[in-house]
């Protein structure tokens, strides 16, 4: 069982926050790093794929294709938040514990 520490809020509106103990948090992100860490890896040589059929397309067609950068850019944003995330600098987790965003929008 974990336990949760309740801390107080220094705005009077605000309930108290139950936050996990350092360590319980700790031993939840090995189960996050194994998890994100596999589905990250597969999805890795997927991106490669998409990365070589996009240089493809430009050597012929001169013209980047949008929608295969923007797809790459939501593998680069899941591993920027899974290493942040591992390296404690964060805590909000990497898919699939949280939902798939993209940081950048690029034109």
């Amino acid at each position: 069982m974990v336990k949760k520490k309740i801390i107080p809020s220094k705005d009077k509106n605000k309930k108290p926050v139950k936050r996990t103990s350092e360590r319980a948090e700790a031993f939840i992100r090995i189960f996050v790093a194994i998890i994100s860490g596999i589905i990250l890896a597969i999805w890795r040589y997927f991106i490669i794929i998409i990365g070589i059929v996009n240089w493809l397309i430009v050597v012929f067609s001169g013209k980047r294709n949008q929608d295969l950068a923007e797809l790459s850019e939501y593998w680069n944003t899941e591993m920027y938040k899974y290493i942040r995330y591992l390296t404690f600098v964060s805590n909000i987790r990497p898919f699939p514990f949280s939902n798939v965003e993209r940081m950048s929008k690029f034109g």
